[in-house]
This record gives structure tokens, sequence and C-alpha cells, in this order.
């Protein structure tokens, strides 16, 4: 399986929209450099979802707050435990994203809509960089 990264997204502090950047910093059993969700030992250090389930649900890449939007791969359908490689940067799936009630402020009934397709939570394993445009792809596969 393989994809590309198209978007990568920081929230610089709680509350605050995405920020697009064109490259990220993956750190080590952290997240993403200067994204708010990114803390040692969380299940959640990066979110990635694919461009084509936003597509699906008319959702601009960024408004679902993932940290890296892909295309190419079905990224939702990894199970936990894979490795994911993004540039220099190594993720494992730690598992689905549960869709919470934010997902209803971006449109009544979308909580519901997404489950089960509301993307995927990781957390780094090997530090690197991460450049829009960079191939996704799953190790051992």
């Amino acid at each position: 399986m393989r994809g590309a990264v198209v978007n990568l997204w920081i929230q610089e502090r709680a509350a605050a929209p995405m920020t697009g950047v064109p490259r990220a910093r993956a750190v080590a059993n952290h997240g993403f450099e200067g994204c708010l969700h990114a803390r040692p030992g969380k299940k959640r250090q990066v979110l990635l979802i694919d461009a084509e389930t936003l597509d699906s649900f008319g959702i601009e890449p960024g408004r679902a707050k993932e940290n890296v939007t892909t295309r190419g791969i079905a990224i939702q359908d990894l199970p936990g435990g894979s490795r994911v490689r993004l540039g220099t940067a190594v993720l494992e799936i730690t598992g689905p994203c549960e869709p919470c009630g934010f997902m209803d402020s971006i449109r009544p009934g979308l909580r519901e809509a997404t489950i089960g397709k509301r993307g995927v939570l990781a957390r780094v394993v090997e530090a690197g960089t991460v450049l829009i445009g960079d191939e996704v792809s799953v190790e051992g596969a």
C-alpha cells in the first residue's frame, strides 16, 4: 500500500484552527513539533485521515483536526500496530479515531456518520521530517 502526504497540519493552541505547514518535524514518542496534541505517551500524537474520506463527507482538509491528510491509501483500514513511513519518520497506528462531538460542530450528524471513518491515531516511533508530497507506505506490506 502506498499513498502520498497531501497536507500537514499543527494546532498551536486549544480552540485554534489547524495551521497548514509545508513540513513537520516528527519527534519520537511526542508528535509533531509545535502541535498542541504532541505529548509523550499519548496514543494520539498524530492523527491521519485520507483525502478520499474527507471528500466523501464534503469536509475541507484540516477541518477534521487531522495532522496528516493522505491520498491514495485507505488509512482508516490500517489495523493497530501497523507502521507507516511518511518521509523520514515512522508512525505506529494505535487505533481508530473515535468521532467526538466536534464533528457535529462541522455539520450536524457528522459524528455518527464518521464512525469507523474518522482516520487513525498514531504515535511517532522514529523521528524524522515529513514534507507535503512525501510517499506514505506501510512497512512490511
